[in-house]
């Protein structure tokens, strides 16, 4: 990521939630603890089932009285209407104005060059109007501005940025191994702890009840964590077929398949390895391990 380019995401969407109890709201459903987000700093979290499997992963912001979330577009008339499923009789107001405010992405040395900035996971800051935040699920996705539509150029002018084509900046996202893209092939697929959540500073296990909490502390806390959503490259052929396996043995499924391909693989599975190439149908591709994962 060059330091004066930014990729602007015209394919990411925003809520708006507020309103007097938008804090507790949000702290009784999300993965993350709320908590914890200011004027200073913006968090990564998630919305699950009942039983822990994935359904929409957000970057939170806090804006004025309320909170923005930050999601693929694609997802965010689904994700408004979850939202309201569970708003009950809370005093809250949910707005999408995915049509008046827009994300643009910046790279790390060009944020850290600013005032108040700082490399800590999340850290945010004020430009004028906009507020910009280092992704808090891994700093070297950079750092994002969400600024309205209507001054999206002047900001980005009066920042001396210059635009560039965001398929770098999705390249970048998977060459690090945390899927942006068509993430509606995750849903009810997975668990979201098995989404590398905890690596990637979505949950905080000591916030308390959320929906989706008790399955996601037992797999954690019991060590039953055997899969894995990670990148896939594919060597030769085309991903025709979804099951990934080696001498027979299934090891994994892609789960989403387009130019930035991932799959749900049994990292503890013997026959697995990360320097193997698998089957996949016709294919043959490698699973690649992301520098900030741990396996144990």
């Amino acid at each position: 990521m060059k330091k004066n380019n930014v990729y602007i995401l015209e394919d990411r969407g925003l809520l708006y939630v507020s309103g007097e109890d938008c804090k507790e709201f949000l702290q009784n459903i999300v993965t993350n603890n709320i908590n914890n987000v200011d004027e200073k700093n913006s968090c990564y979290s998630a919305l699950l089932t009942p039983q822990g499997k994935y359904l929409y992963d957000f970057n939170i912001l806090k804006h004025k009285s309320g909170y923005f979330l930050d999601c693929e577009k694609k997802n965010i008339d689904n994700l408004f209407n979850q939202l309201n499923l569970y708003k009950l009789r809370s005093k809250v107001e949910i707005l999408n104005l995915s049509n008046e405010f827009v994300i643009a992405v910046i790279s790390k040395e060009r944020f850290l060059d600013m005032e108040n900035s700082s490399s800590n996971a999340g850290c945010t800051i004020k430009f004028r109007e906009d507020s910009i935040f280092l992704d808090p699920r891994n700093i070297e996705l950079g750092a994002r501005i969400v600024t309205n539509l209507e001054k999206l150029y002047l900001s980005l002018k009066k920042l001396g940025l210059q635009s560039a084509d965001k398929n770098e900046y999705y390249k970048l996202s998977h060459e690090i191994g945390i899927p942006q893209k068509n993430t509606d092939k995750l849903q009810n697929k997975l668990f979201g702890i098995e989404c590398n959540f905890d690596e990637l500073n979505a949950i905080d296990f000591k916030k308390g009840c959320y929906v989706g909490q008790e399955n996601t502390a037992r797999i954690k806390l019991k060590d039953k964590l055997n899969k894995r959503l990670l990148p896939i490259e594919v060597i030769e052929g085309n991903l025709e077929n979804e099951i990934i396996s080696v001498e027979k043995d299934e090891i994994g499924k892609v789960l989403i398949n387009d130019n930035y391909p991932y799959a749900l693989i049994k990292v503890k599975n013997e026959k697995f390895d990360f320097g193997k190439t698998f089957n996949c149908g016709s294919a043959k591709v490698k699973i690649k391990k992301p520098d900030w994962l741990q396996i144990t």
